[in-house]
């Protein structure tokens, strides 16, 4: 692909964005790097003009067709701003989709999901922040794995991996039906609240060993159990009972099961769940269940029916030939009906990141801060490893702390030490 002049359609997962963004449900996700140091804003913005010319594909701007929203290429620096406003803001439209933000000892790098999903995002932050070190002189060993800014992209790195893995002939799969969901009332606008934890991997990863699981199964479990604990307070309407299934939406990097380079969206999603009706789960019970089923529908079989439901949709003649000013009222509804009232809630896992110790002795925390949720799923979780830590982040846009509450409490019960770390609006009964 041409690194001048391109444009491209947004990939299935990016399309349904531009028709339900607003100021509130921006689709704007966030890494953060606290360093022991205090900035040096030259070096930063050395980094990104360096950083820019590798990652052409996130200078890009959105642009509205008749038919369906595309990116095309511009002309521009990086943003690079004070980090002073509510985070995960709604970026201005026709204007860049990806940000640097920066204030005292933090580094953010804000991103659309319109332009790229966890696994993009957390291939440029960790070479922003290595060609940041590299400017202040700081030893980054030759071996390190990071895409230098000395290389050419890969054309690869361009392509929709949904498309290009698509199969068509496949059954695709029967809608879900509507999940329980958080009865807390909503924060007054600006409704975003962040509550970050940092804790020990080794810990964690022997209570998980010792269970037999990885630790998104083992977190996940947490999740539900934290959940469930919400469902059964005695003091909950029965009316917000009317459905007992708990169900919890974790995204899979897609990449880890086919060959792709992608490093726009190539993300689909699991969801596993209970059924409340059928009774209290013990977290042994709720850890088997989530176990199984995650195993289940990260089958390739099954991941390639759910590939072909997404994607199968958009090439349908009829979809394709509606006009814009039509089609974005259907995705809205579509987006409520089958999309967010599915689900409980949502815990994205995007792995870890190991620097080496001339990196690392920098560092003070990491940490990932999910899309502000909807309006019914009110609370979303992201998780990032780095090095021997683990950084846990909740965004709420209630006015209750209780489903954080119950869930760093009960890995306190399991003598897994929890250390807050960021805690925007100042929710310290959380704890």
């Amino acid at each position: 692909m041409k690194r001048k002049g391109f444009w491209y359609p947004l990939d299935n997962a990016a399309k349904i964005f531009p028709a339900v963004i607003n100021d509130e449900l921006t689709s704007v996700f966030r890494f953060s790097v606290v360093l022991k140091h205090k900035i040096h804003i030259t070096s930063l913005f050395a980094a990104v003009r360096d950083i820019d010319k590798r990652f052409p594909y996130y200078k890009v701007l959105l642009k509205r067709g008749f038919f369906w929203y595309y990116l095309e290429s511009a002309c521009f620096l990086t943003p690079v701003t004070v980090d002073d406003k509510i985070p995960c803001r709604r970026f201005e439209k026709e204007g860049p989709l990806l940000r640097i933000l920066v204030t005292d000892n933090r580094i953010s790098a804000e991103f659309s999901h319109m332009l790229t999903d966890g696994g993009g995002a957390h291939e440029y932050f960790k070479t922003l922040l290595t060609q940041y070190f590299i400017n202040r002189k700081i030893d980054v060993p030759p071996d390190f794995k990071y895409m230098k800014p000395s290389e050419e992209p890969d054309p690869e790195e361009f392509e929709d991996a949904y498309n290009r893995f698509f199969k068509e002939r496949i059954p695709v799969n029967t809608r879900r039906p509507e999940a329980f969901h958080l009865p807390f009332p909503l924060n007054g606008k600006p409704r975003l609240g962040i509550i970050s934890a940092t804790l020990p991997v080794a810990v964690l990863k022997e209570k998980a060993k010792e269970k037999q699981v990885n630790l998104t199964v083992y977190l996940a479990a947490v999740y539900f159990y934290a959940i469930q604990q919400i469902f059964e307070d005695p003091a909950l309407p029965r009316r917000k009972k009317r459905t007992g299934k708990i169900s919890v939406q974790i995204p899979m990097n897609t990449r880890n099961l086919y060959p792709s380079k992608t490093m726009r969206n190539f993300s689909l999603f699991v969801m596993p769940e209970i059924d409340r009706r059928l009774g209290h789960y013990t977290f042994d019970e709720i850890l088997k269940s989530v176990f199984h089923q995650m195993q289940l529908e990260t089958d390739i079989k099954l991941v390639n029916k759910i590939l072909s439901r997404n994607v199968g949709s958009e090439r349908n003649l009829i979809v394709r030939a509606i006009p814009l000013v039509i089609k974005n009222p259907i995705l809205r509804m579509n987006f409520k009906k089958m999309g967010c009232s599915q689900y409980t809630g949502v815990l994205s896992n995007l792995g870890g990141v190991t620097f080496p110790p001339s990196m690392m002795e920098h560092i003070e925390s990491m940490m990932v801060v999910p899309p502000p949720p909807n309006k019914l799923t009110k609370v979303s979780c992201g998780i990032i490893g780095f090095n021997d830590r683990l950084a846990i982040t909740f965004s709420n846009i209630t006015r209750s702390r209780e489903l954080e509450r119950h869930f760093f409490r009960f890995l306190t019960s399991q003598n897994i030490p929890v250390t807050i770390t960021y805690n925007r609006k100042g929710h310290d009964e959380c704890l």
